[in-house]
């Protein structure tokens, strides 16, 4: 199955994207705070945030090139590193919600 996402649907990630990257930045922002006043040494907190930030850096939850083509992969990756839950969707139509279920439970299998 596929489908083509609907101008609102696609109006709608635009907007909530923003919104979502900022929250999924704050908790990264968190979690590097945690590790920062473990106690380690300086340089093993230092490589540790490094590699961390290195990993997270190119998620989807804090960069993404916007895509009408790619809005419904991207979603499933904003789920999939729990960036978004599909509660976050509810304002989206019934067709996409469809789809990025169909697709999330194939996964599952």
């Amino acid at each position: 199955m596929n489908l083509e996402p609907s101008k609102k649907d696609w109006k709608l990630f635009r907007d909530r994207i923003v919104l979502w990257q900022e929250s999924y930045m704050e908790k990264l922002v968190m979690e590097y705070t945690v590790l920062l006043k473990d106690n380690l040494p300086a340089s093993s907190k230092f490589w540790a945030l490094e590699q961390r930030i290195k990993l997270d850096k190119n998620k989807p939850g804090v960069i993404l090139n916007l895509s009408k083509q790619q809005m419904l992969f991207d979603i499933i990756r904003l789920i999939n590193d729990g960036v978004i839950t599909m509660d976050d969707l509810l304002d989206f139509s019934d067709d996409l919600r469809d789809y990025v279920k169909e697709v999330m439970s194939s996964i599952g299998d």
